[in-house]
C-alpha cells in the first residue's frame, strides 16, 4: 500500500503538468451536459407548411392561423396550385403540404397532407403535427356551430417523459460518453505517453508489481469518473430540471462496474500500441462501434437481428439501459440485475486481459 500511494502521489503531479488532462476532465463535462443536450435532439421544431387553399372560406383562412400559431408550425406560403407548393418544397422553403379542398367549409371530412420524406423524421412527425392542428381547429370550428364532431378524439399520455423532450432520454445516455473518455481514452494515452518517454523502463526494472502499477494508472481516473457523473448529474438537475427518479447508489454502482470495463479495454489496447497514434486510432474505432451499437443514439430493437445479437457484447449498452431506466423510470435496482451481471462479468474479462496483456520487461 505505501508504494501504492507513492506511485499515486506521482500520477497526480503528473497529471498537475499535463494541462491537456485537466482541460478535458474539466472541460469535457461542461461542453457534453451543456452544450450536446441542445445539439444531439430529434425534436421537430420550425415546421415549414406551404397551404393550398382551393376553399377560400372561413374555416381554411381559420386552420391558416391555427397553424401559425402553433409552437412548432409555421405557414411559410399559401399558394394558388399544388405545383407553387411543390417549387416551395423543392427549395427547402416547406417541409409540409397541407391541401384544403374546394367546399372543404360545406363538407369538412377529407383533407391531404403531403410530407417531404427526405428528412424522415421531420417529415414524419412535422405532417402529424399539422394534421393534429387541423382537427383541433375543426373540433371547435363543428363545436361553435353547434354540429357534432366526427373526429376521434384520442386520449393521449406520454409516460415516464410527459413533455417529450429529447434531451431527457440523451442526458442519461451522455454520462456513458464522459465515462469513456476519462476512463478508457485517459488511461489509454497516459500508458503509452511513459512508453513514449521511457520512464515505463525505469518501472519495469523496479520491484513494483505490475498490479500495483496499473492500479496506480487506473484509480485516479476512477475516482474523476465518479466525480463527472455527479457532476453531470448536478448539471442535469440545475439547467435542464432533470433529477434521477431512481436510486442514485444505483448509478454510481453501474458508473464503477462501467469504468472497470472502460479501464481495461484501455490498458489493452496500451498494452498493445508502440505510439500515442496507435491507441487513439484504435480507441476511436472502439469509440465508435460503442457509439453506434449501444442504443445511444438508435434503438436496439430498430437494427438487424446480427447486429442485436452483437450489442450484447458491447459494454455502454447495458450501462445506457440502466441509466435511462433509473433515470427515467425508477427501476428498482433488483429489476436491473441483469444489465449489473452483464457489467460485472464484462470488467472481470476486460481487466483480466489488460492485466495478461501487460508485460513487465527487464
Amino acid at each position: 500500500m505505501r508504494i501504492l500511494a507513492a506511485l499515486l502521489r506521482k500520477e497526480l503531479k503528473l497529471m498537475r503538468r499535463n494541462p491537456l488532462v485537466i482541460r478535458v476532465i474539466i472541460a469535457m463535462p461542461l461542453m457534453v451536459m451543456l452544450v450536446m443536450p441542445l445539439i444531439a435532439t430529434l425534436d421537430v421544431k420550425n415546421v415549414g407548411i406551404a397551404v393550398v387553399d382551393n376553399d377560400h372560406s372561413l374555416l381554411s383562412r381559420r386552420i391558416i392561423q391555427d397553424l401559425n400559431a402553433a409552437e412548432s408550425l409555421h405557414v411559410n406560403s399559401v399558394c394558388s396550385t399544388h405545383s407553387e407548393a411543390m417549387t416551395e418544397v423543392e427549395r427547402g422553403n416547406s417541409d409540409v403540404i397541407l391541401t384544403i379542398p374546394q367546399d372543404f367549409e360545406q363538407n369538412p371530412e377529407e383533407i391531404d397532407v403531403e410530407a417531404n420524406g427526405v428528412n424522415a423524421t421531420k417529415g414524419m412527425l412535422g405532417a402529424q403535427y399539422v394534421v393534429n392542428s387541423v382537427a383541433l381547429t375543426l373540433r371547435q370550428w363543428l363545436a361553435d356551430h353547434g354540429a357534432e364532431p366526427n373526429i376521434s378524439q384520442l386520449s393521449i399520455i406520454n409516460r415516464y417523459n410527459p413533455t417529450l423532450e429529447y434531451r431527457n432520454y440523451m442526458i442519461p445516455a451522455f454520462m456513458v460518453v464522459l465515462i469513456i473518455i476519462i476512463c478508457g481514452f485517459l488511461p489509454a494515452l497516459n500508458l503509452v505517453s511513459e512508453k513514449e518517454t521511457g520512464t515505463i523502463d525505469a518501472m519495469n526494472v523496479s520491484p513494483v508489481g505490475r498490479l500495483t502499477f496499473v492500479l496506480s494508472k487506473l484509480i485516479i481516473f476512477w475516482i474523476v469518473g465518479l466525480l463527472v457523473v455527479a457532476i453531470g448529474m448536478t448539471i442535469g438537475y440545475l439547467v435542464y430540471d432533470l433529477a434521477p427518479q431512481g436510486s442514485v447508489i444505483g448509478i454510481f454502482v453501474a458508473t464503477i462496474l462501467f469504468s472497470l470495463v472502460m479501464s481495461g479495454i484501455g490498458v489493452t489496447i496500451a498494452n498493445k500500441s508502440a505510439t500515442m497514434m496507435q491507441s487513439i486510432f484504435v480507441m476511436f474505432a472502439f469509440i465508435m462501434i460503442f457509439q453506434l451499437m449501444s442504443g445511444l443514439f438508435t434503438p436496439i430493437s430498430s437494427m438487424p437481428r446480427w447486429a442485436q445479437c452483437v450489442t450484447l457484447f458491447i459494454p455502454p449498452r447495458y450501462f445506457v439501459e440502466i441509466m435511462r431506466s433509473i433515470y427515467l423510470k425508477a427501476t428498482p435496482l433488483t429489476d436491473l440485475w441483469p444489465q449489473y451481471a452483464a457489467l460485472a462479468a464484462l470488467a472481470l474479462a476486460t481487466c483480466s486481459l489488460a492485466a495478461i496483456t501487460y508485460k513487465k520487461t527487464t
